[in-house]
């Protein structure tokens, strides 16, 4: 006699969880460990300074995926797609018993599949290993690896893989790529109508594609909008408003802006994937325009290229190569920012620096502007006309040959390059090893658009020029000393006061305008305490461009470029230590140009010792009297000697304050106002003095 074996149905239960979840546990060991790695990877994306798309490059075959996070993407669409999707999302652990539960009883009611089931969780498994089929076995796969999901990562970085994997029909990967593409921005900011597309589309991704099947995707569109009135996340006349809305009829292109920068940066970092950059992208976006225009009303051949930079950071703001980089006619691959030019007249503000910083000038300064010849070479104004007895002052905003040329002479053509270059300036003469003549004064030697501006800026910093930075790394940038702040704020104010272009207020930015030989180039760069920005136009391959005078074509363009920035321009602020004084009240060796000054070392040492500055009698503003000054440095005075033996030795008032000094030049900081007694002695004991009075 056989007895019947009675189990509790509890039991059986049991037994067949055990079972259920040894299954489940086999199956799970099985499967190799998800590659997480791979569905990292994605296009290199340029950003600017706040994280919008400067640029994306396209990987894999062709495909564009751009990343994104929680924070890429408005909270609108997040939203919608949790209501839609799965909007559990945020309390279960990968797999939603209930939409599970849900689909089974719809499965076996229709018998076919009503509705899948699967969490926003299931579908990034699903995303990141690819199964062809909606099979059990692949639902279970999607289950496991929903939970291992939900083990390594937030539910933030859940929703961010999905955000830049979820297909959105042909190439486009992530709603990043799709709102570029449909709607021509970024997802920050998306109305109700589009962020309900982009919730619809991955569903069916070819099928609904508004570009391709309008229709379609409308009334997928509908159901997404549909959902949300149900979970009242929006109202009726939203809704309406968000039906009637129109569809994309097209993909848009891409964002290409700062191109050139864009594919330097890749190339210089290809491992990288997200390159962010010091560019502003609306900036750089209104530059691009400008210099599409000022191409354009010139020449067919014609190109331009402009320059943004941040003065107290060294970061670049903008940064346009070319007029149009898909422009073959005007040679729109060929960065010329970064191409080697001649400056023109832009580098006399340099050599007016230096000889104010050495005692040689000062900017009401007498000098001569007639026919003058050095040996062979006879420089002559662009004109052709002379306006004789001019001030350093005119000279420079007048942009003069002769005087520039003459006080070349006594800097010296080699030590304005060693200035520069230890300045982080490059420049290039027409033969390497040359000897620099005179001629450099004039734009006698080659040099590229981005250091000509970083130059410009050190002006700018009181003499530091910065080192252009285009990487987001924080800071600021201390900068190399060209000259003194002094020699600095002599030329920049003088700049301010350079005639306007026509339909240009004067006075509001320091500049100065650069022709080359031949009508090759064009160059303007000016400006303010907040920004420098240098413009060029001309043609790529070094073609004469007739008529193109830098005053008439890349000054105008400046200036409306300094209107682009969006607010007024920052005056610059006077440092102490400069001398306030008219060509008659001069001390006498600063009145007019001294043309028997040392020309060479020996000359130096043989000539009598003398102080060169401060000058007899000179009343020194050190911003002492009333107020405070924000530098330290500022409240010191430069004192400069020249001929004598070194070592030299400085007093004041009868007390030394720098013995053993080889160099000529030192400073000292005054502990008050009043009239001070500098005297200097050499190794031979020769002395010289000077009375001054410090306010």
């Amino acid at each position: 006699m056989i007895r019947r074996l009675l189990v509790p149905a509890g039991t059986l239960a049991l037994l067949a969880a055990i079972v259920a979840a040894g299954g489940l546990w086999w199956f799970a060991a099985r499967l190799p460990p998800l590659d997480i790695a791979a569905a990292g990877r994605h296009s290199t994306v340029v950003l600017d300074r706040r994280g919008t798309v400067l640029r994306a490059f396209t990987f894999g075959e062709g495909r564009w995926r751009l990343p994104a996070t929680v924070a890429d993407v408005d909270p609108r669409f997040l939203d919608l797609l949790m209501a839609y999707e799965d909007r559990r999302f945020r309390d279960h652990r990968g797999v939603d018993p209930l939409a599970a539960g849900r689909a089974a009883m719809q499965m076996l009611a229709e018998g076919r599949v009503v509705s899948g089931g699967s969490t926003l969780t299931m579908q990034v498994a699903r995303l990141m290993e690819p199964r062809a089929g909606r099979t059990m076995a692949a639902k279970l796969r999607q289950a496991v690896r929903a939970a291992e999901l939900e083990r390594r990562f937030t539910k933030d970085e859940i929703l961010a893989f999905y955000l830049s994997l979820a297909p959105y029909g042909g190439n486009l990967e992530g709603v990043r790529a799709a709102s570029l593409a449909y709607f021509g921005k970024e997802p920050r900011r998306l109305s109700t109508a589009e962020a309900a597309l982009l919730v619809a589309l991955p569903q069916s991704p070819e099928a609904r594609r508004p570009d391709r099947f309008p229709d379609r995707a409308r009334v997928a569109r509908a159901r997404v909008l549909q959902r949300a009135l149900a979970r009242g996340l929006i109202g009726a006349a939203e809704m309406e408003a968000a039906l009637a809305a129109p569809m994309p009829e097209a993909r848009r292109a891409f964002p290409m802006l700062a191109a050139h920068v864009a594919e330097a940066e890749r190339a210089a970092t290809p491992d990288e994937r997200i390159l962010p950059l010091t560019i502003d992208a609306g900036l750089q976006s209104a530059m691009e325009v400008l210099a599409r225009e000022a191409a354009g009303r010139i020449g067919p051949q014609v190109s331009a290229a402009i320059l943004v930079i941040d003065n107290a950071t060294g970061e670049v703001l903008a940064h346009v190569g070319a007029a149009d980089f898909m422009a073959s006619e005007r040679a729109g691959w060929v960065d010329a920012a970064r191409a080697v030019r001649s400056p023109g007249s832009a580098l006399k503000p340099f050599v007016y620096a230096l000889a104010f910083e050495a005692g040689l000038a000062h900017p009401e300064t007498v000098l001569e502007d007639r026919p003058t010849r050095y040996g062979l070479y006879a420089p002559e104004n662009f004109d052709q006309t002379y306006q004789g007895t001019v001030t350093a002052r005119k000279a420079l905003q007048l942009s003069l040959n002769v005087p520039a040329v003459a006080l070349l002479a006594e800097v010296g053509p080699a030590h304005l390059l060693a200035r520069l270059r230890a300045a982080g300036v490059r420049v290039e003469l027409p033969r390497e090893g040359g000897e620099p003549g005179l001629a450099i004064a004039l734009g006698g030697l080659g040099i590229r658009l981005t250091d000509l501006a970083a130059a410009y800026a050190g002006l700018a910093r009181g003499g530091a020029v910065p080192a252009l930075r285009y990487r987001r790394d924080g800071g600021e940038t201390e900068g190399a000393s060209f000259v003194q702040p002094v020699a600095a704020w002599y030329v920049a104010d003088i700049l301010r006061g350079a005639p306007a272009p026509h339909n240009a207020l004067a006075g509001r930015i320091a500049y100065k305008t650069g022709t080359s030989y031949g009508y090759r180039d064009a160059v303007a760069i000016g400006f303010d305490r907040g920004a420098t920005i240098a413009v060029w136009l001309g043609r790529p391959d070094g073609g004469a461009v007739p008529g193109l005078v830098a005053r008439e074509t890349a000054a105008p363009l400046l200036f409306e470029a300094f209107a682009r920035l969006g607010r007024e321009p920052l005056p610059l602020i006077a440092p102490g230590g400069r001398l306030v004084a008219t060509s008659a009240t001069l001390p006498p060796p600063l009145r007019h140009l001294r043309r028997d000054a040392p020309r060479n070392l020996a000359a130096t040492i043989n000539a009598p010792l003398r102080i060169a500055f401060p000058p007899e009698g000179a009343m020194i503003d050190l911003g002492l009297a009333g107020g405070t000054r924000q530098e330290t440095l500022l409240q010191e005075l430069a004192l400069k000697a020249t001929g004598g033996v070194p070592p030299l030795t400085w007093v004041v008032n009868g007390r030394p304050v720098e013995q053993g000094l080889f160099r000529r030049e030192t400073r000292w900081k005054p502990d008050g106002t009043g009239f001070a007694r500098l005297s200097v002695i050499d190794s031979r004991g020769d002395t010289d003095s000077v009375t001054v009075r410090i306010q």
